[in-house]
């Protein structure tokens, strides 16, 4: 009597090449999930630093720069981001350090950026 050699995969085969495939998609997916947190993170400093930059032009043209620590929101256009100011001395005399920090709420971490300016205060004459 002959045996005829059936056609076909293993279970042992079957189950190496799901174990292969399931490695596969979990790193992709990964990869993937890593993207997408990259560009959100790149889309949040890119417009914190435009925010931070504006409203850092609107103070510097404040005159006198007068010791003050305030804060708001950016208005309807970008109501998840939110600013606060502090204006102190600076170690030199002349020198007032403003700093602005810029905040996204929907951010738990990484939702931060700070810019930091050091003005000279206008010189008086007598």
């Amino acid at each position: 009597m002959t045996h005829k050699k059936e056609k076909g995969f293993t279970l042992m085969e079957i189950m190496v090449a799901m174990a292969i495939l399931a490695i596969a998609l979990v790193s992709i997916f990964q990869l993937q999930s890593q993207s997408i947190s990259m560009a959100t993170d790149s889309r949040f400093m890119t417009t914190a630093a435009l925010l931070a930059q504006s409203k850092m032009a609107d103070v510097e043209t404040r005159s006198p720069l007068l010791n003050q620590n305030e804060q708001g929101d950016f208005g309807a256009d970008y109501p998840d981001y939110t600013w606060h100011l502090v204006i102190s001395d600076a170690q030199l005399q002349q020198f007032k350090k403003i700093e602005l920090t810029v905040t996204n709420k929907l951010f738990i971490r990484r939702g931060t950026y700070k810019l930091v300016l050091y003005k000279t205060e206008a010189v008086k004459n007598e």
